[in-house]
């Protein structure tokens, strides 16, 4: 919820987000899943939400050791925006 503070998520949104992310953990079948995982459903979830609330959640999650990766990861996504949007 940090991530999208003071952007146009609405809580409805992010009661859709938790709901997925606890669904995909379910189908994954396992009693134990690893924070790395759960941290990747909640930024692929976030991607399709907020660029805003997804690269401040990448920030945090990613542990961005320099601007380099931290650009990448923007590369990506405005790549992966340019797609969907062709």
């Amino acid at each position: 919820m940090a991530a999208g503070q003071k952007r146009p998520i609405t809580s409805e949104q992010f009661e859709r987000l938790v709901d997925d992310v606890e669904n995909k953990v379910r189908k994954q079948g396992v009693s134990e899943i690893s924070s790395k995982k759960i941290g990747q459903f909640v930024m692929d979830d976030l991607a399709n939400i907020d660029d805003v609330a997804y690269i401040r959640f990448a920030s945090i999650y990613r542990e961005f050791k320099d601007m380099s990766s931290f650009m990448k990861t923007m590369e990506d996504m405005m790549a992966k925006r340019e797609k969907g949007n062709n």
